[in-house]
């Protein structure tokens, strides 16, 4: 019998090397690691880094000691001045409908002093989307003014700002007549917001130390037409509108571009609402004496 020689031991099996998978998404495998915290991270979850990439949890710790960019007076960095757009789309919006409904539109919203005192306090603000449809320049010469300021201003001030100043500067107009305009006097137009915008962009100069004799015209001359075009053409146009908008605008960016840097927030928001209490107070005194007058 021919004697086999000893088999050799058996070698046990090496497990083959485990596939990583993501942190985030068990199912998916993946051989990407974040450059901050090793873990596996799938496409859906890759953060591009300085090198390589980096999940979202770490890029979300990495930014919190980054400092976000702010506008000239503290609001947010704006590349596309939205508000002016929503601003000009609402009007033209509007501008169609009052023709569409043969001015009933218009009648709803403009400012008229009997139906504020009965409540309907939104025309204070709506009569700045409302436009006479028996004068197209009215509108144009309002739409032009909000094109070529409002994105100036909305990247000066941020959004939020930007709004603060044109919705106020509007109810100042508004207010001005509530108190001053014969009864019952219907007005419209977003003359007293154009007119805020104005006194906000002679401010806005004076702070950066710009040329302001280009706005200061500007609102010399359309100051003038206000006063003087109704007593030689009979063209009827509203000083208060005007007159408040340029005062609650003017007052308004001055706080807002003036504000101590130290909780500069904090102070923009409290002359904002602050500006907004005191319009209110005198829409309810003035209303008050309304309702007791009739």
């Amino acid at each position: 019998m021919t004697s086999q020689p000893p088999s050799p031991p058996q070698q046990p099996e090496q497990p083959a090397e485990a596939v990583p998978t993501c942190y985030r998404h068990p199912e998916k495998e993946t051989w990407v690691r974040c450059q901050r915290c090793e873990r596996p991270i799938c496409p859906d979850c890759m953060r591009d880094a300085a090198v390589g990439f980096q999940c979202p949890e770490c890029v979300a710790e990495g930014n919190k000691g980054i400092r976000q960019a702010r506008s000239t007076f503290g609001g947010s960095v704006v590349s596309t001045p939205i508000v002016t757009y929503a601003i000009l789309a609402l009007t033209v919006l509007v501008f169609g409908a009052q023709y569409l409904t043969d001015n009933a539109v218009g009648a709803a919203l403009a400012m008229w002093q009997p139906a504020v005192a009965d409540g309907q306090y939104y025309r204070l603000i709506t009569v700045a989307f409302v436009h006479s449809t028996d004068n197209l320049l009215h509108i144009l010469f309002n739409g032009w003014a909000i094109f070529a300021i409002g994105p100036y201003l909305e990247r000066a001030f941020g959004h939020l700002r930007f709004a603060a100043v044109y919705l106020l500067s509007a109810l100042g107009g508004s207010v001005l007549g509530l108190w001053l305009d014969p009864l019952p006097t219907a007005t419209v137009g977003a003359s007293g917001a154009v007119f805020g915008m104005f006194g906000a962009m002679f401010v806005v100069g004076r702070k950066l130390k710009l040329d302001v004799r280009g706005i200061t015209l500007v609102i010399g001359l359309n100051l003038v037409i206000t006063f003087v075009m109704p007593a030689i053409s009979g063209l009827r146009i509203s000083w208060t509108g005007h007159v408040g908008g340029l005062i609650v605008g003017t007052l308004l960016a001055a706080a807002l571009a003036y504000a101590p840097k130290s909780n500069r927030t904090l102070w923009q928001v409290l002359a904002i609402v602050g500006a907004l209490a005191v319009l209110a107070v005198l829409v309810m005194v003035r209303v008050s004496a309304i309702m007791g007058a009739g």
